[in-house]
């Protein structure tokens, strides 16, 4: 049976597929936030077979096969390759109406030319046919066939960047740079797991971190060592902002409590973290950097699984938590001294929609369009609804031709049709209000918006480098 994924998918009216195949078909990729491995970006890695490139690392995919009955030797466990992908295919009809349905069939047809739905019957022959294609294909081949124009990974500071150097000096035409992910500095909760990550920045930051101090200039360092790599990005991942009034000596107090094996309390920690990110923020601020703030989740929730499986396995979920005064603090903390950076503020519960697109609007400053961004949907909400959610608020409350548009969050060198999505998706909603005149029927002027939202509101908000042939002309 030929796959439903045709030309307009998703495209509903006439308006809708002329801004789609005029204005974002075409247009590169500026994947701001990812979790792809530089390593394998660095060793041009090329893939055993279908099942390694598609689920490994997949916790989407885990906790549909999960969801389905699949053992969890079919998921992160020990079963043969084909036999994993099996398991997924068994899975794939059931997940009909499930966002995994349709990156399902994008990615089969966009990288494998694979028209055809995915199911157990046609497992066979879309393993061959996906197989013998990939053989021919190593990450760098993914990245070109893409259109990728940049990639920003996720890096702890503890990491090194020869591999980001490694990448530079290949021939891979996109441009690829570390963003600054310091959580683990934070984590002052678990003293033995803090302790052992303070050792290993020691070694990369060649410095001896036994003072907090010694932990700040450690941080500045390599703070300094990603901007030198070409970085203009940080990254936090927290279940709301840290806005609690911290002294330095506070600080230090609850870093010598952690260094020296005590858990501090959770008050204390949450002052040490507020403290933390004030100086984080500053550091964006002087740079020219985007500070990104991914906010409400509620990690690891099944504490059984966590203790076999490790972190980022498919067991966290939407979080409830309160998240407005806190954030609202942290940035007016920043702009008090006028030090508050380019931030792109990321919601996983959409309650908080409304609320979070009214506060950003508090803190627009007029020194840069768009200073402060409604982050795409993200996690739980990169599908057509939450994506449809996140522009309707942002286009009522704030500009949505300010946008800087999509990202992956995703491990997953397949995971660039979710750009595509994303454009057919705001192609889409863009298109009905032109047919129902509520938006001038004005190619020239939705089609401009379209464009900069797919790329180059990104572009020009960034500072980074993108190869010439994407460069504003």
């Amino acid at each position: 049976m030929p796959s439903f994924i045709t030309r307009d998918f998703l495209l509903t009216t006439r308006q809708a597929r002329e801004l789609y195949h005029g204005y974002a078909e075409k247009e590169p990729i500026l994947d701001y936030h990812c979790h792809l491995p530089p390593d394998l970006i660095a060793s041009n890695h090329r893939f055993e077979d279908l099942a390694e490139v598609w689920l490994g690392g997949d916790h989407y995919k885990w906790r549909a096969m999960r969801t389905n009955g699949v053992s969890e030797r079919f998921c992160t466990g020990d079963a043969p390759a084909r036999e994993k992908f099996q398991a997924w295919a068994d899975t794939v009809p059931h997940t009909l109406r499930n966002p995994l349905y349709h990156w399902t069939h994008l990615e089969l047809k966009r990288y494998f030319g694979i028209d055809g739905l995915l199911h157990g019957q046609s497992a066979e022959r879309v393993w061959k046919q996906a197989n013998a294609r990939l053989a021919k294909l190593r990450v760098h081949d993914l990245l070109t066939m893409s259109k990728v124009a940049v990639v920003c990974t996720t890096d702890d500071p503890a990491d090194s960047l020869d591999l980001h150097a490694k990448i530079r000096a290949s021939k891979l035409k996109t441009r690829v740079y570390p963003a600054f992910r310091p959580d683990k500095a934070l984590a002052v909760g678990t003293p033995p797991a803090f302790n052992a990550w303070l050792e290993k920045l020691a070694g990369t930051a060649q410095a001896t971190i036994q003072t907090f101090d010694d932990l700040l200039g450690a941080l500045k360092k390599r703070h300094d060592a990603f901007h030198a790599a070409g970085g203009r990005l940080s990254d936090h991942g927290l279940e709301t902002a840290l806005s609690e009034p911290c002294t330095h000596s506070q600080a230090r107090m609850v870093f010598d409590a952690a260094r020296s094996g005590r858990t501090p309390s959770a008050e204390e920690a949450a002052r040490y973290g507020s403290y933390l990110m004030l100086e984080f923020g500053r550091w964006d601020a002087a740079r020219g950097w985007t500070k990104q703030l991914h906010l409400g989740a509620l990690r690891n929730n099944n504490s059984r699984l966590m203790r076999q499986l490790g972190p980022d396995t498919g067991f966290d979920a939407i979080g409830d938590f309160p998240q407005m005064r806190a954030l609202a603090r942290y940035l007016d903390a920043l702009d008090s001294t006028d030090q508050l950076p380019r931030t792109i503020v990321y919601n996983v519960n959409p309650v908080n929609n409304y609320a979070f697109g009214t506060l950003i609007g508090c803190f627009q400053d007029g020194s840069i369009a768009g200073k402060l961004q409604f982050g795409s949907g993200w996690w739980f909400l990169d599908q057509k609804e939450g994506m449809e959610w996140q522009i309707n608020a942002l286009s009522n409350l704030g500009l949505l031709s300010r946008f800087v548009g999509m990202i992956t969050d995703s491990r997953s060198f397949l995971s660039y049709p979710r750009h595509e999505y994303f454009r057919r998706v705001l192609c889409n909603l863009l298109g009905a209000d032109m047919a129902r005149g509520e938006i001038p029927s004005d190619l020239k002027l939705v089609g401009g918006m379209v464009k900069n939202i797919c790329f180059g509101n990104a572009r020009d908000y960034f500072g980074l480098e993108v190869p010439s042939e994407f460069a504003k002309k």
